[in-house]
């Protein structure tokens, strides 16, 4: 016969394996792994782990404002609220 090429090799395995299995692999949605240096994978887990750590601060913030049922409002010295109580005047 004559020889096939690397393509038409590829769809014929394909058709077959197709024929034998109704199984399908997953899309490939990430591109695949690739080799880090000791200093790459060492920063990467450094970052990883300073944003954990920051992640960990704020949840354990609001659990502890929601345990002392602390709310936070809006401060604003120079916005209108601030002035209110220098309106009020004593009427003797």
């Amino acid at each position: 016969g004559s020889p096939i090429t690397a393509e038409e090799r590829r769809l014929r395995d394909k058709k077959h394996l197709n024929d034998i299995t109704a199984a399908r692999l997953p899309p490939l949605h990430h591109s695949p792994a690739k080799l880090l240096s000791i200093e790459e994978s060492i920063a990467i887990q450094i970052q990883q782990k300073e944003v954990y750590e920051e992640m960990q601060a704020k949840l354990a913030a609001q659990k502890l404002a929601e345990r002392l049922n602390i709310k936070m409002l809006r401060f604003e010295p120079e916005g209108e609220a601030s002035m209110q109580y220098r309106e009020v005047r004593d009427e003797d």
